[in-house]
């Protein structure tokens, strides 16, 4: 210790108040700093009195005068039937098919028939036959010979039904039947004429056959039609069969007791999740005859609305439903719908039974929704709907 903190100490020990006159101002400032340090802790140390606290005035319970206030909760089944046909094909996609039979059609030209049949053999009088009424290898697209007078004159002219549907099927069922190909008709540019009727030869003639003709023997071979796109339900424009537009996918509406079309609904019960409460709003609304499967256990959409003034509603308990058990009492502001998606695999609705007062059903495409719903539940709803 030096003798300038030996005089700091003294002067701190006595009574004397320190100045500038007296030390210098380095040591002035070291003792007003222990002076404050020493009244912080001299303060900290002593002893607070206790000051009053002031207790809040017990305030009565609260009790509820009235019915609670809520939105209506519900659970809509959006079941589908999907598609049982491949839709019809748009005049752009019948013309780029044309286009790849034709140009298979160039291709197989120049075809070696002894290569894929033997001379002589049955297949190989078959081919000729064919190949004599339909000019090359190809089945099902008309008349085209690469080698002859006409064998510039390839194209398709505009109305040309060679591209269309029906005539590639009767052209497929004549060949597979041994008719010939060609008909009475003009096709690719070439006025044919082919027979649609196989000759009957009878086995007893004993008649030897050329090269490129066929023999039948006994009945002709019958080849079973498809069944048309369109269906009976299509024609009398039965909106409850599930037959109908097969190449769409079907929306189940329901009519409820107001007359109001919609998508199956009830109310969420108890502890019931919305996946259990769509497959049982099914049961309850449908019938037990139809087979669904509800995918997923998260809605795919939801409609809000709000009613003009609230509804004073009394809910019963639901007897499917293990956690209702009591009676509720409210007045609802409005609803809140939540859709989930769900498949019909087999079966039909029955309303026979229904517990919601339905009066009526139907099986829709998207734009025959949008006519028979109101307008804040389609905007709602269209977003969720497939196109085709």
């Amino acid at each position: 210790m030096n003798a300038g903190q030996r005089s700091i100490r003294r002067l701190a020990n006595s009574n004397a108040i320190p100045s500038r006159d007296t030390i210098c101002t380095s040591c002035l400032l070291r003792l007003s700093i222990q002076t404050r340090r020493h009244a912080a802790t001299a303060t900290a140390a002593a002893p607070q009195p206790d000051e009053p606290t002031l207790q809040p005035a017990p305030q009565p319970p609260m009790t509820n005068q009235g019915p609670q206030k809520a939105y209506r909760l519900l659970a809509s089944a959006v079941l589908s039937r999907p598609p049982m046909l491949t839709r019809s094909l748009t005049p752009f996609e019948k013309a780029f098919y044309l286009y790849q039979k034709r140009l298979n059609e160039r291709l197989v030209l120049p075809f070696t028939r002894y290569f894929y049949h033997k001379k002589g053999t049955v297949a190989d009088k078959e081919w000729k036959a064919k190949q004599k009424t339909r000019k090359s290898a190809a089945r099902d697209i008309g008349v085209y010979s690469g080698y002859g007078d006409e064998a510039w004159n390839d194209e398709v002219l505009v109305g040309d039904s060679t591209a269309e549907y029906e005539t590639q099927v009767e052209a497929l069922i004549a060949d597979a039947e041994g008719r010939d190909t060609v008909f009475k008709e003009k096709v690719v540019g070439v006025e044919m004429e082919g027979d649609n009727k196989a000759e009957e030869i009878n086995a007893e003639d004993g008649a030897e056959e050329e090269e490129g003709e066929r023999k039948v023997v006994g009945k002709e071979l019958v080849v079973e039609r498809p069944l048309a796109r369109v269906s009976e339900a299509d024609e009398k424009g039965d909106t409850r069969s599930l037959s109908r537009k097969m190449d769409r996918v079907l929306y189940l509406l329901v009519q409820n007791k107001e007359g109001v079309w919609r998508f199956p609904e009830d109310r969420v019960y108890g502890r019931e999740s919305l996946g259990q409460a769509a497959e049982r709003l099914l049961v309850q609304s449908c019938g037990v005859n139809m087979n669904t499967w509800i995918v997923g256990s998260h809605p795919i959409g939801h409609h809000v609305a709000k009613f003009s003034a609230p509804v004073h509603a009394r809910i019963p308990p639901n007897r499917l439903v293990r956690t209702s058990d009591t009676e509720l009492e409210r007045n609802e502001l409005g609803e809140k719908v939540f859709f989930m998606k769900g498949r019909i695999m087999a079966g039909q609705v029955d309303l026979s039974g229904n517990e919601y007062g339905s009066q009526d059903f139907a099986w829709l495409a998207k734009e025959e929704i949008r006519e028979r719903v109101g307008g804040q539940y389609w905007s709602h709803v269209k977003n969720m709907l497939t196109e085709r």
